[in-house]
């Protein structure tokens, strides 16, 4: 006999999937044991460019997903500032905690950390520089009819 609930499990999981992909993809890359590539050997602070990257990849893909999901006129704006910068900025840390403390290969660094954070800001206002630009460009056509 099926079991009837009413619950769904993850509702946001179909609303922001590129979202927990990402974040899944950043997990994994943070815990597994990973060895360093050949060629950013020879960049310098290529660890902590990578990290910016993968951060800033993370704050735009929640952005972009926030405001495709939300018309401008019902945007929470602490909900957003939570969900693409607090959030990424907290999981980092707690990524960078669980290196050094739940892994005997990998290593925390506050500076990985400051990247991670770095990167979630440059992600996070490119997110609103593309939302900003894609509104205007919306409402100029909708003004030219």
């Amino acid at each position: 006999m099926p079991i009837n609930c009413s619950c769904r499990p993850l509702p946001s999981l179909r609303r922001y999937p590129l979202s927990y992909l990402v974040a899944v993809a950043i997990l994994l890359l943070s815990l597994l044991p990973i060895g360093a590539v050949e060629i950013a050997k020879n960049v310098p602070f290529a660890d902590k460019w990578t990290h910016m990257v993968m951060y800033a990849v993370f704050a735009l893909v929640i952005g972009h997903e926030y405001w495709r999901r939300h018309s401008a006129d019902s945007h929470h704006a602490v909900r957003l500032l939570f969900w693409a910068v607090l959030a990424p900025i907290l999981m980092g840390g707690t990524l960078e905690l669980l290196q050094t403390y739940a892994t005997s290969y990998r290593s925390g660094e506050w500076l990985d950390f400051a990247a991670n954070s770095l990167g979630v800001g440059i992600g996070f206002c490119l997110s609103l520089l593309i939302h900003y630009i894609y509104r205007w460009r919306h409402n100029d056509k909708a003004r030219s009819r």
